[in-house]
């Protein structure tokens, strides 16, 4: 059965779509990878589209959401993206804030070690659910 992953940040614009969109792409068999967040910006950011298009990941597709547009599901992780306080809570079995800095004005390549941090991550919990 698979894992339900919630990905938690103000906007879900940058951080949270670009962690659901890795989450799909490297954990579909494991996970079900979904992103929100408390403040939706209704875009999402034009940069961490062109940078995940580079990597084979399409977040064209995706829509910035806010918590009242997920599906009623019991979490078994969410992990915030280093909001703080901004962050709402969500119930889950697991929780934890991953400290990532927003890299939405950030330069390009500084954008692109922030996915790095957040694919490392990503492929680390895969590790600790994989049967």
């Amino acid at each position: 059965m698979k894992k339900k992953v919630l990905f938690v940040c103000v906007e879900n614009s940058c951080r949270s779509q670009i962690a659901e969109g890795l989450a799909k792409k490297l954990g579909g068999e494991l996970i079900e990878a979904w992103s929100a967040g408390s403040k939706p910006s209704g875009k999402v950011n034009p940069t961490a589209i062109d940078l995940m298009k580079e990597r084979g990941v399409d977040l064209g597709a995706q829509k910035s959401k806010g918590l009242t547009d997920l599906p009623a599901a019991k979490w078994d992780y969410v992990f915030t993206m280093g909001c703080g306080d901004a962050c709402p809570f969500v119930p889950a079995v697991a929780k934890a804030d991953w400290a990532i800095p927003d890299p939405k004005h950030m330069p390009r390549a500084d954008f692109s070690a922030v996915i790095d941090q957040i694919q490392a991550k990503i492929e680390q919990l895969l590790r600790e659910i994989k049967p």
